[in-house]
């Protein structure tokens, strides 16, 4: 059984399988049209301000169909969840929409909502009906909702009355309290607003109702949360949170110094120095990381379709090298896309680092002289790691090209709804992910082919075990299952994995930080220290 009371504000739930550590998914953000105010409420303006650092600028306002973290952060503060991570270095759970949640079996969950949350722009009482549409809508195949995923074990949600309801799902589903409940697909949307607005959020909030309201978006600039002093639970702990996007970590880290930031990661490479030599006022973190970095080989693009190609260049890549370059000796090198500590985690790849290989396989698929490109996130360490990468292939005779790209433009290139997706041929990538091998796997399902499954690998074998691993609640047999699923995408000879990285803070001593266990942010419970 899983319960949340109150007046604990913790949940235990049979389905964390012992995690204590690490966390969260896809990245990205685009840039938006013009600077906009928003409805807000009123609030008083002698409080402390919060400063942090983003890594991409808001797109989509959306739990439907959010782009990036980023956009997590901001979602979950003004479209409140059922229930949130608790900061600190263990994993737990906490409720935030609910005065209560609790799954009675395998298929059955209660919950109770808080009376006196109501949305802005008088759209009225939050009710169990607005919590049946928000679920459903994410679970809906017409929806299209990259997270239906989240999901996939929906039945119905069944109203029981105005403030309380029950979620039903056709099957026992492992990561629901690790991965579906504690994230935005547990947010809160008006049911009256979205049909209102023909069915999908932009980047213009509408009906807020959680711990902070968004009340001004100057693009590329800031995003401005004031505290919702009507919100019935427990407040936010600043007045307002100033997020500054800043897509290079190394420029983020010049402004914390020059003391415009309260708060920002770091770039991993960076955190030998912070650390032997810290700011004056300063805390440097260092935060286990279930993130995953590969390089991807779009296996439907004409000049890597044949199968010798992509091994070949799994071959060529000498993958310590690309990440002591890369991270300065600060990160491991990783061999998979599920990290160490979950189910799933492999201690080594099914290819190696064998150059005479590489020549050998592109001799025989008649491919000497190849060209690619190879596009990447204009970030420091993602150059460094792409030009060790270049010269890797250079050495096996392949003519790399680096194309390097902003935020708003890297994060949709591998979309079927954009025009370069066929032409994509290398991506170097990173995601980030929820406590749970599940959320590593989901994205590269025959489904998400053309969504954020760029290397377009179509597997029925990878996708069954996927379906299979939502319901293994065995660790042993869960362990089993996505180690399989990772050797099936070794030999599809589209990924070389990198790292896991490691996650770098660093934060104002007069600051106490909300992060999760892996370093990702929980605004609401920043401090004060």
């Amino acid at each position: 059984m899983a319960s949340i009371d109150i007046r604990e504000f913790k949940v235990t739930s049979p389905t964390k399988n012992g995690l204590n550590r690490r966390s969260f998914l896809a990245a990205t953000g685009a840039f938006g049209a013009a600077s906009m105010a928003f409805p807000h409420m009123a609030i008083s303006q002698d409080g402390r301000v919060l400063t942090v650092r983003s890594y991409s600028d808001l797109q989509l306002l959306d739990p439907a169909f959010r782009l990036s973290l980023p956009e997590d952060d901001i979602i979950r503060e003004i479209y409140a969840p059922l229930i949130e991570p608790v900061a600190g270095d263990e994993w737990d759970w906490r409720p935030v929409a609910v005065s209560s949640i609790e799954q009675i079996d395998d298929t059955t969950i209660n919950f109770t909502l808080l009376e006196g949350m109501q949305f802005s722009d008088d759209y009225g009482e939050v009710t169990a009906e607005d919590v049946k549409f928000s679920i459903e809508r994410i679970a809906d195949p017409a929806n299209e909702s990259p997270y239906a995923g989240d999901w996939a074990a929906l039945d119905s949600v069944e109203v029981t009355g105005t403030h309380t309801g029950t979620i039903k799902l056709k099957n026992a589903f492992v990561p629901l309290w690790s991965t579906t409940l504690p994230t935005p697909a547990s947010c809160i949307v008006s049911k009256k607003a979205v049909e209102g607005a023909g069915g999908k959020l932009g980047t213009e909030p509408v009906a807020q109702f959680g711990r902070y309201m968004l009340t001004e978006w100057v693009p590329k600039q800031r995003t401005v949360l004031k505290r919702n002093p009507d919100w019935p639970g427990e407040p936010g702990q600043f007045d307002e949170i100033h997020i500054i996007p800043i897509e290079d970590p190394a420029t983020a880290e010049r402004g914390f110094e020059a003391g415009d930031l309260d708060y920002t990661w770091t770039s991993v490479s960076s955190l030998p120095r912070l650390k032997e030599n810290p700011p004056v006022g300063s805390v440097v973190l260092e935060k286990p990381s279930l993130a995953y970095v590969w390089l991807g080989i779009n296996q439907d693009n004409e000049a890597l379709q044949d199968p010798r190609i992509r091994r070949a260049i799994q071959h060529a890549i000498d993958r310590e090298i690309v990440v002591d370059a890369a991270y300065f000796g600060a990160a491991s090198v990783g061999n998979g896309i599920v990290a160490p500590g979950l189910p799933g985690s492999r201690d080594s790849v099914t290819y190696d680092y064998d150059p005479d290989k590489a020549r050998a396989l592109l001799a025989e698929a008649g491919a000497e002289g190849l060209s690619v490109t190879l596009d990447i996130l204009n970030q420091t360490e993602r150059l460094t790691a792409a030009q060790v990468i270049q010269a890797n292939l250079a050495d096996v005779g392949i003519t790399c090209e680096i194309k390097q790209n902003d935020s708003g433009t890297f994060w949709s290139l591998g979309s079927k709804e954009g025009d370069y997706f066929m032409d994509l041929q290398l991506v170097l990538s990173r995601f980030s992910m929820q406590p749970d091998p599940s959320w590593a796997t989901v994205w590269f399902t025959p489904e998400q082919v053309g969504v954020w499954n760029w290397e377009r690998f179509n597997s029925a074998e990878y996708k069954a075990l996927h379906d299979e691993g939502l319901v293994t609640s065995d660790p042993a047999e869960r362990d089993r299952i996505y180690k399989e699923m990772q050797r099936l995408m070794d030999e599809s000879g589209s990924y070389v994995f990198l790292t896991h990285e490691v996650i770098g803070a660093i934060h104002k001593d007069d600051v106490e930080p909300g992060l999760k266990p892996n370093g990702e942010s929980l605004f609401a419970q920043f401090k004060p220290a």
